[in-house]
Parts: structure tokens; C-alpha cells; sequence
């Protein structure tokens, strides 16, 4: 494999890796050679002869090699037998989540140790506060073994994967004992909007889970709206119930979801939640046509209607263009100030609008996330970034797979370099034209081999210098399990260059939180393994198009798509290309954008660019698929309370949790113990902190305070089955001490890659050198061979 030269040098011989951690050094030794040999031959007079001088510059150039390598790091990895001590930890879970399982903590060390493993118990988590996180980065040694005995509930602090990761670069394993429930506990939680607007139906979803030693567990599930019951039913644990709610007034409501279950806590037994319905907000429709669009708006918004847009937009949230040629907008200035001050704006499309309605080269092109013209897909910059690392090895297989059907979906115009990385990253092919080199990028490709630990920070800045500088797209294969930290700003940096980062999923748990945050921290997309077709929508190229049937999401994570779900396919789109920096959401079956969004200023612009035959939206104003043009329209309205005053927005939290305290107006506020203070014009923060369960009041606004986190979930999370098949560890149960200890024995020794550093041995090398040539001139002139001070002849 080539290895990044900016990064590191690697090569393979007689099954020894040899590396160079600092290459770039290496070029110091012509510029010292030739500078030697000046200093030694040029222009001297003396009585050291031509031979004595030739042996000087050896031995000197010897010394400055020696020195050079040195600087450089060389190292060496090799395959051999390890001994080591072995020894467990058991990580004890005190929790309140671990109280419905039966106390196995107390026999299971002395156990280990019958076997002949020393054993360490340490409680890394108690009450209602679990950081196992924290704890089992704190608690692993190289080659060791971490037991945690746990349900691997994480409320606080590091995520288990990060601390897994950290165990996999030090060799440790982490194991698991789950003890099986053995009493009931049920919990209730409620989620749905937090603002809306009078009239507006809302969609809730009270959910009940826990566990049970019994194999079915009901429960009464009651759902009140201001102390007054909307629902009542009997719920399987774990189970859900749907319901939707119109709010007819302006207000904060109270909604209250109860469940009465004979278990061990009952903090967890009733869930609060406040919704502020404010007054819908003003939007502006403008059009020459007669749509059922402005009906749709107008049955959601306090809507007006004009065939132009006016002089003043002050009085608006938003303003609505539907099928409008340039020369009809109206005041396109006043749009423009309007959006640039925080203002919305949604063009719809048509036969009279885009590339039928003069927009190209207009003043109102340069707000849309969109242009006018060919719309083929994209031809740009492509680095691949490859996890090789040791966390991927199981799944390389698929994971080589992903990467060539992905390569498969890109254009011959593009240009693509390939990264491997693990702890540090690879040059496995320069930047070059894929036309031309299809075949032999994929077959370095089928090439890679996996080892070493996981760094996706050093893969993206390996991708990223492959770029050198260009604007282009990293497309970031892995399973995620990393460091999330680093590479998050690593990934933001990028984004602010004009590099997004497409993020793939594989391997059998891939962290998905992980990798969406770093495509957004970017404003890239996550894909899922068996999603890479979308890349010949944003990269396919003329010789490559995209064929759909129908229109598709492209970025499901970002607000505008989230949950929807499309049915329909209006059948035309207009003539646009993608604008760097916008957010492509939805393409039409040839590959064409039909919706799109970016940020304008202080404002929000979205794009519909997909219509029926007679010129309307068509099968998008009927459900499943109008909540693409709800949410589209409720992106670029943004905050329906910007524009009051003398409002308090403060969102719900838990009990111990600090929540932001956001007053709007002329003055600040003055609220009890609050102290507020000014992060903007007529803007003022404040934080408070509740201590008790249920409803409170700031400012005469409610919100709702629920049980801590840790009562929110019971029994073995597939986060902690995750750092157990990742580190190669295993779950065991309360009996299996013997298991225990025969598994940290294992770990413990056994023929694994060992790193051995050989800069002070070159440093020594040169020094010895150095000192042998000296000592060497001082006989010679004690010995009378030359009258030289020097010892030269």
C-alpha cells in the first residue's frame, strides 16, 4: 500500500513493516551532503590530502544520514509472541437502572480470583448518575480485560463508543455481565412538537417501555391536555399510541402522559410536556396563476396574496413565489434585504419560471439554491477515505463492496484519489480522472487489508491534503466507531473550505450518530451501505445518470425531509443544477433536483422545482407527500415568534439538567432568581435549573421538568453489545467467573503486531560514529602518522 507522503511511509518486507513517521525529512540529506562537501573540498589549503578528505566526507555524511533518519522516526512493526500478566477489572454499575436486576457483584470477583486472575472491583456509577463512559476509558490497561458489570445505560459524561475505542488502540477487551431482570419497571415518554400554530393539526407519540421478567406486561396509559383526559388505553410494554391534537388558542398547553404500573420507581411513571401555539405566521403568495398551492398555505398561515412582491415585506415571515417569470417578481431588491435580514423565501416551479422564466444571469438566481441549466449531476473532486482499521475488519469484506459499488456510481469526469487510514492515513491512488482509471482504482481497492486502531480525524485530514487545497468531496467509508470529537472538527473545518464529507455506514453496527454528525458538521449527507446509489444522483455524470422512478430523498436527515415520506411524482422539473453550498433534499427520477434549500444571509430559501402537467404541484398537496410542502414552507418561515416582543421561549429539560431562558424585548427582564443577560439586540439569556419533577413558570411561561435520564431506560443496551463485539469481548453471565478468567489469561498473551521505535538507536549510531572518527585522528596525531592537528594525512 502507498502511504500519504505528507503523513507517513510505510513498506513491507521478509512480513516487517517499516515505516518513516516523518519522511519529509529525508530531503534534508542532500541539501547537509552537498553543504559537507563544500565545507570539506571547496577552496581549502592545508596539509590533509585528497584521501583523508574523501574519508571526512563519508564519515560525516554517515553521521548526517544517521541524524536525518532519526528526525525522521523510522519504526518497525512486527508479528511475534507476547507475554503478559493478566488481570481483571470488574466495573460495578450501582445505578438505579441496575436496581431491577438481582446484586451478582458481590461473589463474582472472589470467583475470578479461585481461578487464579487477580481481580479489581471498582462502583463507577451510582443513584441516578451513570458516566460508564468516563469509568471505562479511566479503567483500561494495554493487553488488559474490563469487565462491566452493567447495563450499559450511559446518562453522563464519554459515550461507550469513544471509551471503545480507546480500548481498542490499547489491545483491551471489554466484556459484559448483564444480569437478567428480575422485577418489573415500566416507563412513559412523550414527543411531539414544542411550538405550532392555532388550528394547526399535531402528531404525538406517547411511548411505554422497561422491562419485565414475565414475557408480556400492560399498562394503563392516560394522556391529559391541560388536566383534561384526550386518551385513555392499555398499552403493551413495550409499545406506543399515536394521537393528534388542534390547539384553537393562543397559549402554552400542558400535556401530561400517565401510565399506573406496580414497579420499582415511580418518578418514571408520568411525563410532561409543554407547546407553545402562537399565532399562525404571516406569509405573502404571490403568483399570476390560480394554484391549489395558495389554498394548501392558506388553510396553515395567516396568508396574503399578491401578483408582485411589494416595496414593504416587514409585515411577512415569508413569501411564497409560485410559477413566476423574472420580469413579474416585482421589487426584487426588497426580496433580497427581506431574506438577507432573516426573512423566507420558497420559489415553486413551472412552465413560466427557472429556465423558461429567465432567471439565469437575473438578480433574483443569485438567492436560489439552485441555477438554471444542464442538471446531469455534478463532476467535481473525489477522495475516498477507507477505514482499514482494526474495528473494520470483520466487515472488510462488505466493506471493500461498499466502496467499489460506490466508486461505480460516479461519472467518468470526476477526479478520485483513494485513502485507506486506520491510525494513520495512506495514499492508495492520486487525485486523477476515474474515466481512464475505473478498473485500476477498483482493484487497489480490493487490495486494501485492515489493522491497526481508528482515527477518522487523521482520515479526513489524509482525504483532505489529497485535495490539496481544491474544493471537492470526501466520501468517508466506516463503521464509525471513533473518537467522534476530533473528527467533528475536522469535518467542520472542512465545510467552511467548501469540502463535504458523504459519510457510509457499513460493517454490522455501524455508529450512525456518529457519522451523521460528521457529514452535517460539514453539510454533507450520511448514506446508509445500501443507499450509494444516491451518489449517481449528486456525482453519476452524463455517462452515468440517474434513473429513478419517481422522486427520491437524497439527504433524510436534514428537517426539511426528515419523516417524510413521497408517493407522488408530479411528472416535470424544471432545468436546474445543484448551487455549491446548498443542501440537495429530493431528485426527480432523472437525477434532477426538485427540492433544494440553503441559508441566505440571516434567512432561510427553499426551491420546488417539480410540477405537474398543468403547472401545479399536484399529487404533493395530498397526503403522505404534503408534508414535504409543510415542512419546506415551515423551514423558511423559521421561528414563527421572531418577529414579537415581550415573549419568553424556554424549552423542557429534567430535573438537574440547566435549560436556556430566552426573553425578547425592549428591556431586560427581571425573573425572581434569574439573572439575564444581553447576547443581542433586545435579546437577553438566562439559565435555570429545576430540582423538582413537573410544571414551572418563568416569565408566565411553563415548561416541563421530567425524571433524570436514568430512569428512561432498563435492561442491556445495544450500545454496550456493541463495545463488547468491537473490542472482541463477550457477555457473560453471573456464573461464568471461569470464563472470565480463562478470557483474560488469552488477552493477555499471544502473538499480536509489536511497534519498536529505532530513533535513538540512529542517534546512538551517529554519535558512536562520530566519536569512533574523532578518537580515530587523535591516535593517528599521538602516534606521530600526521602533523596535522586535525589527524588528517
Amino acid at each position: 500500500m502507498a502511504v500519504l507522503p505528507l503523513l507517513a511511509w510505510t513498506t513491507e518486507i521478509a512480513g516487517r513493516t517499516l515505516g518513516l513517521e516523518r519522511p519529509l525529512f529525508l530531503l534534508v540529506i542532500p541539501v547537509a551532503v552537498i553543504l559537507a562537501w563544500g565545507i570539506i573540498f571547496r577552496r581549502t589549503a592545508g596539509t590533509a590530502g585528497e584521501r583523508s578528505r574523501r574519508l571526512l566526507l563519508a564519515s560525516r555524511i554517515l553521521v548526517i544520514v544517521f541524524l536525518v533518519v532519526a528526525a525522521a522516526g523510522p519504526y518497525t512493526i512486527e508479528t511475534r509472541q507476547t507475554e503478559g500478566e493478566p488481570h481483571v477489572t470488574l466495573l460495578v454499575d450501582e445505578s438505579d437502572s441496575m436496581a431491577v436486576s438481582p446484586d451478582v457483584a458481590s461473589g463474582l470477583a472472589s470467583r475470578i480470583e479461585d481461578e487464579g486472575v487477580p481481580a479489581t472491583v471498582s462502583t463507577v456509577a451510582q443513584g441516578d448518575e451513570s458516566p460508564l463512559g468516563n469509568a471505562l476509558a479511566a479503567n483500561t490497561r494495554p493487553d488488559g480485560t474490563v469487565v462491566l458489570l452493567s447495563d450499559g445505560r450511559v446518562t453522563s459524561g464519554r459515550t461507550l463508543a469513544s471509551a471503545t475505542e480507546l480500548a481498542r488502540s490499547m489491545n483491551a477487551t471489554v466484556s459484559a455481565v448483564a444480569p437478567e431482570p428480575d422485577s418489573a419497571e415500566q416507563y412513559v415518554s412523550l414527543n411531539g412538537p414544542a411550538k405550532t400554530s392555532v388550528g394547526v393539526e399535531n402528531a404525538f407519540l406517547a411511548q411505554v417501555g422497561g422491562v419485565s421478567p414475565d414475557e408480556t406486561q400492560s399498562v394503563e396509559l392516560v394522556v391529559e391536555v391541560d388536566g383534561q383526559e384526550i386518551r385513555r388505553e392499555t398499552v403493551a410494554s413495550p409499545g406506543s399510541v399515536e394521537f393528534t391534537q388542534t390547539f384553537d388558542t393562543v397559549g402554552t398547553y400542558q400535556l401530561t402522559a400517565r401510565i399506573d404500573a406496580d414497579d420499582q420507581f415511580d418518578t418514571n411513571d408520568v411525563f410532561h410536556k409543554t407547546v407553545r401555539v402562537v399565532e399562525p405566521p404571516k406569509v405573502l403568495y404571490v403568483s399570476r396563476g390560480s394554484y391549489p398551492f395558495r389554498d394548501y398555505l392558506s388553510e396553515l398561515y395567516d396568508l396574503e396574496v399578491a401578483e408582485e412582491v411589494p416595496d414593504d415585506l416587514s409585515p411577512y415571515h415569508a413569501v411564497v413565489l409560485q410559477d413566476m417569470h423574472a420580469r413579474d417578481v416585482g421589487n426584487v431588491d426588497a426580496l433580497q434585504r427581506f431574506v438577507i435580514d432573516g426573512g423566507g423565501l420558497l420559489v415553486a416551479g413551472g412552465a413560466n419560471s427557472f429556465e423558461n422564466g429567465a432567471y439565469k444571469g437575473s438578480q433574483l438566481a443569485s438567492t436560489l439554491p439552485v441555477t438554471t441549466g444542464e442538471s446531469t449531476g455534478q463532476s467535481t473532486n473525489l477522495v475516498f477515505a477507507i477505514d482499514v482499521s482494526g474495528s473494520a475488519e470483520s466487515g472488510m469484506r462488505v466493506q471493500k463492496a461498499v466502496a467499489l459499488d460506490a466508486l461505480d456510481q460516479l461519472g467518468d469526469d470526476n477526479k478520485v484519489g483513494i485513502v485507506g487510514f486506520n491510525y494513520r492515513a495512506y495514499e492508495v491512488a492520486p487525485l486523477r480522472p476515474l474515466g481512464p482509471n475505473r478498473e485500476s482504482t477498483a482493484d487497489l481497492i480490493r487490495r486494501l487489508s485492515s489493522g491497526g486502531a481508528t482515527d477518522i480525524a487523521v482520515g479526513l485530514d489524509g482525504a483532505s491534503q489529497l485535495l490539496d487545497d481544491q474544493r471537492g468531496t470526501i466520501i468517508l467509508i466506516s463503521d464509525g466507531h471513533d473518537r467522534f470529537e476530533d473528527a467533528s472538527v475536522i469535518a467542520e473545518q472542512l465545510g467552511r473550505e467548501g469540502v463535504r464529507v458523504v459519510t457510509i455506514g457499513t460493517g454490522p453496527n455501524p455508529n450512525e450518530q456518529t457519522l451523521r454528525s460528521i457529514a452535517q458538521a460539514s453539510g454533507g449527507n450520511y448514506l446508509r451501505a445500501d443507499e450509494t446509489s444516491r451518489l449517481r444522483i449528486l456525482f453519476g455524470g452524463a455517462n452515468r445518470q440517474y434513473a429513478g422512478s419517481g422522486l427520491t430523498i437524497v439527504d433524510q436527515n436534514d428537517f426539511v425531509t426528515s419523516g417524510v415520506k413521497l408517493t407522488a411524482n408530479p411528472g416535470n422539473t424544471n432545468d436546474v443544477s445543484i448551487r455549491s453550498g446548498a443542501n440537495f433534499l429530493v431528485a426527480s427520477d432523472d437525477g434532477t433536483p426538485a427540492v433544494a434549500s440553503w441559508r441566505y444571509g440571516l434567512g432561510r430559501v427553499a426551491t420546488i422545482t417539480t410540477y405537474g402537467a398543468d403547472g401545479s404541484l399536484d399529487g404533493l398537496l395530498s397526503r403522505p407527500d404534503s408534508l414535504l410542502l409543510t415542512k419546506s414552507t415551515n423551514y423558511v418561515v423559521g421561528d414563527p415568534d421572531r418577529k414579537a416582543t415581550g415573549v419568553t421561549t424556554v424549552g423542557d429539560t429534567r430535573v438537574g439538567t440547566p435549560v436556556t431562558v430566552v426573553y425578547r424585548g425592549e428591556s431586560r427582564p427581571s425573573g425572581g432568581n434569574l439573572t439575564f443577560s444581553s447576547v443581542n439586540p433586545g435579546v437577553y439569556h438566562a439559565t435555570a435549573t429545576p430540582t423538582e419533577q413537573g410544571f414551572h413558570s418563568v416569565l408566565d411561561t411553563s415548561f416541563a421538568a421530567n425524571y433524570p435520564a436514568e430512569y428512561a431506560g432498563f435492561g442491556l443496551s445495544p450500545q454496550l453489545k456493541a463495545a463488547v463485539s468491537d473490542t472482541g469481548g463477550q457477555l457473560y453471565s453471573p456464573n461464568q467467573a471461569a470464563e472470565i478468567a480463562t478470557s483474560a489469561r488469552d488477552n493477555a498473551s499471544g502473538v499480536r503486531p509489536v511497534r519498536d521505535d529505532w530513533a535513538r538507536a540512529f542517534v546512538l549510531a551517529a554519535f558512536l560514529l562520530y566519536l569512533g572518527e574523532v578518537l580515530l585522528r587523535r591516535v593517528q596525531v599521538y602516534r606521530g602518522r600526521t602533523r596535522s592537528e586535525g589527524g588528517l594525512i
